[in-house]
């Protein structure tokens, strides 16, 4: 299995826990809320939206939070978020990049820049790490009752640039950032609600750490996700079956 496959396998198998599943469904109301907020809230003329609703009922959030995540983007008097990135590198030179949606970024960036500092790592500046990684569609799809075969040549079609079916039975799609939506209106078309959509940064080369060293890695990356402003992180480590043992 491929390296941001086994990242998406752990995401899953980190939000199972009732303690990660209440701050995912934190995290995911307020990506309905920025989507209505950005473009409507009509999931038809808003594929960010419809990203968002079928990420949250992959996460088996229940319908009535999704529709008061879609009335709050409609209330013009709810706070508005500002999206950022922030890049930087941690010990062992693993490149850590963060995305985040926050009402205050002064908050944000303190945050954010005392969790590098106290594990010796540097804030860089926007753009400074971003050619390390690529920009891919990632879809999380439960195999089900899905003929493989016929599954993989109709997702292909829809420009499926790499498929793998994990041991738990999830395939995972990836795609170009331009045929990210092709792809959704394809699994629509199918009648297949994913278990997850979202865009990633896939790193071009990977970092592999002994297992001690991984581990380290791994709790700060779980300090900044913890971060109620942080929506996504992305790092350049090699994600070892050794590792994916021990998670």
């Amino acid at each position: 299995m491929s390296g941001h496959s086994k990242w998406s396998t752990i995401k899953r198998k980190k939000g199972a826990a009732d303690a990660k599943r209440s701050k995912i469904f934190s995290k995911l109301i307020k990506e309905i809320t920025v989507a209505v907020k950005d473009s409507g809230p009509d999931p038809e003329g808003n594929p960010r939206l419809r990203m968002a609703i079928a990420n949250a009922k992959g996460q088996s959030m229940p319908k009535d939070n999704i529709e008061r995540a879609i009335s709050k983007g409609k209330d013009k008097d709810a706070a508005s978020f500002t999206e950022a990135t922030y890049e930087g590198y941690l010990s062992h030179g693993i490149a850590i990049y963060i995305e985040t949606q926050t009402d205050n970024t002064q908050r944000t960036v303190s945050n954010i820049r005392a969790i590098f500092n106290k594990f010796s790592g540097n804030l860089g500046t926007n753009g400074s790490l971003s050619f390390l990684f690529d920009r891919k569609g990632m879809f999380t799809v439960p195999k089900g009752e899905l003929d493989q075969d016929e599954f993989e040549l109709e997702i292909i079609d829809a420009g499926a640039e790499d498929i793998e079916l994990d041991e738990e039975g999830f395939f995972h799609i990836t795609t170009s950032m331009e045929d990210f939506g092709l792809m959704m209106k394809k699994l629509e078309e199918l009648g297949i609600e994913p278990e997850s959509a979202e865009l990633q940064r896939i790193p071009h080369e990977t970092i592999t750490l002994d297992l001690e060293g991984a581990q380290k890695i791994m709790r700060v990356v779980e300090l900044f996700e913890d971060d109620d402003d942080v929506q996504q992180v992305f790092h350049n480590m090699e994600i070892t079956d050794e590792l994916m043992a021990e998670m």
